[in-house]
């Protein structure tokens, strides 16, 4: 167990619930300084720390020492909510490629300007239907259609239309690529992947 990791763990569970290190410590009674040196990676985690602080952010201890699942393979995943958008995180190891399921809601536009960042995206619609800028492209993609594109590319993704649409979305850091394999004629029957 890395003191560090587990430090940026408990650090990123207590922001994302909003509390402050006294409002923390009063909840679990551990010391301001304690916790602060626990987050900071300065303090070897014992199991006498971790209990209640698992318990004051109710997530299993498991969570928080970044132990491997064993057992259950399913991914519990939690919603997280960006206004009216929903996404499910369904991978769980940082870096890499990102798995994610997004959740639109109908009539769903929420900026004008195309966005632009390092990476790279490839999502698949589950459901529904939902608009793509891309560039100078627009593109309406319908269930069971993909796009895949370079994140560096002004783009948007929304829902103008009267029902919910689903995706399924792969994102890589720093312009990783997805790597898709499609046979587009008899010349490639003989080549293997």
């Amino acid at each position: 167990m890395d003191p560090k990791t587990v430090g940026e763990r408990l650090r990123a569970l207590r922001k994302e619930r909003g509390a402050t290190l006294a409002e923390l410590s009063e909840e679990t009674g551990i010391s301001v300084s304690t916790l602060s040196r626990l987050e900071s990676g300065g303090r070897r985690p014992t199991l006498e720390l971790l209990m209640p602080l698992a318990r004051a952010h109710q997530v299993p201890l498991d969570e928080l020492v970044g132990a491997p699942q064993t057992g259950d393979p399913r991914v519990h995943a939690r919603p997280i909510r960006r206004g009216a958008l929903t996404f499910l995180p369904l991978s769980r190891r940082p870096g890499g490629v990102q798995a994610f399921k997004w959740i639109f809601p109908a009539r769903y536009e929420p900026h004008a300007e195309l966005q632009r960042h390092e990476g790279y995206e490839w999502f698949y619609v589950l459901y529904g239907r939902v608009r793509l800028r891309l560039g100078d492209h627009d593109l309406t993609l319908e269930e069971g259609e993909v796009a895949e594109f370079d994140t560096r590319t002004p783009h948007a993704i929304s829902n103008p239309y009267d029902q919910a649409a689903e995706l399924l979305s792969l994102f890589g850091p720093q312009g990783e690529r997805m790597h898709v394999r499609a046979r587009t004629g008899p010349k490639d029957a003989g080549s293997r992947p």
